[in-house]
């Protein structure tokens, strides 16, 4: 069984692009990987969406969704696009992606979890396109920073509702450390996950360890 159509879509998009099923391949999984982002949607969805379930129960059912489809992958053969040969003998990013974006709405402050899981779903596209050529990669790690900064700053200022002084500052750290845990390679773990959970750690922590934070320089 397989959840695709032999790369149609992807080759009729690398052409397009100028390219071949390759960059097809690779356009179409960064745009899966942008739009994972939007399940922060939750934030604006009304209560109890579904009627029959609360809106934490029913993305912890779409979470239980993606990982029946990551078992399946396993346990039946099932075959998905825009896997990468590093994924095929390994859980695939889009299940570690799933998981670290549940953890950070259900765990993390909104205003946390909207830095990590916007940094996560945007800047780690950015770095992988900035890694393709040399020009390219003159770029990598200040731009990806930058980016991944100013998203943060605007979740803490726009919806946490932050002093200017600790949005920029905690804006600072979370994109140091969210652009510093891509890079590592460790079996078994996806910067897909720790993107997400090990900067929304980082800045939780230090809002319960130092009360009055987000009040900085007020």
């Amino acid at each position: 069984m397989r959840l695709h159509r032999g790369g149609r879509w992807r080759t009729w998009l690398g052409a397009r692009l100028g390219g071949d099923v390759a960059l097809g391949d690779r356009a179409w999984r960064r745009c899966l990987h942008a739009g994972a982002g939007l399940v922060l949607l939750y934030y604006l969805a009304p209560p109890r969406l579904l009627v029959v379930l609360t809106n934490a129960e029913a993305l912890v059912l779409g979470l239980l969704v993606v990982l029946a489809v990551e078992a399946g992958r396993w346990v039946a053969g099932v075959e998905l696009p825009t896997l990468r040969p590093h994924e095929e003998h390994r859980p695939a990013s889009f299940a570690y992606f799933a998981v670290g974006l549940v953890l950070a709405i259900l765990v993390f402050p909104e205003p946390v979890a909207l830095a990590v899981g916007l940094g996560a779903a945007l800047v780690d596209p950015l770095i992988g396109e900035l890694r393709l050529t040399l020009a390219r990669r003159r770029w990598y790690p200040a731009v990806p920073f930058a980016a991944y900064a100013v998203l943060a700053a605007a979740a803490f200022r726009g919806v946490g509702g932050w002093s200017p002084t600790a949005s920029v500052l905690l804006a600072l750290v979370a994109a140091a450390v969210g652009v510093s845990v891509e890079r590592p390679r460790v079996p078994y773990l996806d910067d897909d996950l720790t993107m997400v959970v090990v900067p929304g750690a980082v800045l939780t922590l230090l809002l319960v360890a130092v009360p009055g934070l987000t009040s900085l320089g007020v």
